[in-house]
């Protein structure tokens, strides 16, 4: 019925400008009043920018399939995150029992973690949880030139929150705001943009409001990778109640996540998921799935119905350094290479047995050769004696080449930057002969003890590699003719030639 009045007003509009037109009426008066009158039609409409309706990127009842059908049980390696925020969900599943007990509810819970371990999926997981409605925006969708507009959209989000929830016949209704962090900054760095503060007060003012009073109850979600840079009245009790932190997860978490996104994957009987996870230390959720779904490419490209050891070998690395390069090094070069990635392997698998994965002279990203260990445990702290055999690891590559080839390359700059580092922390961390020391260190100083640091793992490693030359040329020659070789394979090969 709106539609055809609408159509005959405007119809009828026409048919009186053409009328005038005909007649010789100066209408140019007439055309200005009727310009004035749709603009304003068009802001109460909210069909211009300055008072267009905030775009909700998803909003749908939870029974009505809108929302995926995410449990808690779908997500992997969170378990102390999982528990902490379903103890802040508490009060929407039971919410008479909290009235109760004088529990005041909870109004916001901050997911803080590195990017891919689950803080959306956690959200989702909350709605079907609580059985709320889902509303979700990103930070990024509020703040715009227009002085206002973030305030105002702040607002229509609570309000849809509330009116989907009534609509729905749900009790509560869960807000998710991804990347909080561009909305939530702290205030007083935008000088140039005051927008941004308005925004932050409009939440501020919006969560305040949020009480166990109102018929809907609303609890606010928000997830960022920066929690240090969110303005500290966000984070006070009553606003962002819960800050619970979303980690990388650790062996056996990843061995779950494996698990869960292997389900409906064709895998051979000879794939070791607690390998994987042993061999994936620093991925987070979304690492492993890409690399479960770039090893069913692999085996794809390879015609095979079955993902093999090779597809999740090759998967790890590709995400690790990217895909394989066209880059075609010259033979001399590529000799170079050779003895670089064998002279690491060979130490690495010195000072820690079984630690090689695989090695190869096949390029990917920056890389023209790389040794891919085996990290054995989940390790957060390291010793002095760990710490020197990581450096000894890090200059072999260079050393290996002077050895045999008679002099270094430029592809030791990543390793040197590597041992510099770890022989800073160990200077740091008091393990270095000069003991404890301060941050304020002169710089000579510290220059001159990581210098000392390197420079004796150097002389190490040389007297290593000389005495075993036979080996590291052996292996060379093994790797120059078949690319890549896997850590049993190096190993069956190292021992092989000892014998």
């Amino acid at each position: 019925m709106k539609k055809w009045i609408r159509e005959i007003a405007v119809g009828s509009g026409a048919a009186v400008v053409v009328l005038c037109l005909l007649m010789g009426v100066d209408i140019t008066s007439l055309v200005f009043i009727m310009s004035l009158i749709g603009l304003g039609l068009m802001i109460l409409s909210r069909r211009l920018p300055f008072g267009r309706s905030f775009e909700v990127v998803g909003a749908n009842n939870v029974d009505s399939g809108g929302i995926p059908l995410v449990t808690f049980d779908d997500i992997g390696g969170q378990d102390i995150a999982k528990r902490e925020f379903q103890e802040a969900l508490t009060f929407l599943r039971a919410d008479e029992k909290a009235k109760m007990l004088g529990i005041r509810p909870i109004k916001g819970v901050l997911l803080s973690g590195p990017p891919g371990t689950g803080k959306t999926l956690m959200a989702k997981a909350a709605a079907n949880y609580t059985g709320s409605v889902f509303v979700a925006a990103s930070g990024s969708q509020f703040v715009q030139m227009y002085a206002g507009v973030g305030a105002q959209r702040v607002r229509q989000l609570f309000k849809q929150a509330r009116n989907l929830a009534e609509q729905a016949g749900k009790r509560s209704a869960i807000i998710f705001i991804d990347e909080i962090d561009v909305l939530g900054a702290k205030r007083g760095k935008n000088h140039g943009h005051m927008e941004y503060d308005q925004t932050l007060n409009e939440l501020l003012t919006q969560f305040d409001g949020v009480n166990s009073e109102h018929h809907v109850q609303v609890l606010v979600v928000g997830a960022t990778n920066r929690s240090d840079l969110l303005d500290p009245a966000l984070l006070r009790p009553g606003r962002f109640d819960r800050v619970v932190r979303v980690d990388l997860p650790d062996k056996e978490g990843r061995r779950k996540i494996l698990e869960i996104h292997s389900k409906g994957r064709p895998l051979s009987s000879n794939i070791d998921l607690d390998m994987i996870a042993q061999e994936t230390y620093g991925f987070s959720g979304a690492h492993l799935e890409s690399v479960l779904n770039e090893a069913a490419i692999h085996a794809l490209r390879a015609d095979r119905s079955v993902i093999e050891p090779v597809d999740m070998r090759e998967a790890i690395e590709k995400v690790m350094l990217g895909e394989k390069l066209d880059r075609s090094p010259q033979p001399e070069e590529k000799e170079r290479v050779a003895f670089h990635e064998v002279g690491h392997a060979l130490v690495s698998e010195k000072v820690r047995p079984g630690s090689v994965a695989s090695i190869t002279i096949t390029s990917r990203s920056n890389a023209l050769g790389y040794i891919r260990q085996n990290p054995l445990n989940d390790q957060y702290l390291y010793t002095k004696d760990q710490l020197v055999h990581a450096i000894q690891v890090c200059v072999a590559g260079a050393v290996s080449e002077e050895l045999i080839l008679g002099q270094r390359s430029t592809g030791a700059v990543g390793d040197i930057e590597q041992a510099t580092d770890l022989a800073k922390k160990m200077v740091f961390a008091g393990l270095s002969p000069l003991g404890i020391v301060g941050k304020d260190i002169p710089q000579e100083l510290l220059h001159e003890t990581v210098t000392t640091i390197i420079r004796e793992q150097e002389d190490v490693v040389k007297e290593y590699l000389a005495q075993c030359k036979t080996k590291l040329e052996h292996l060379t020659e093994r790797l120059l003719r078949n690319e890549s070789m896997d850590g049993s394979e190096f190993r069956s090969v190292l021992t092989e030639k000892a014998s």
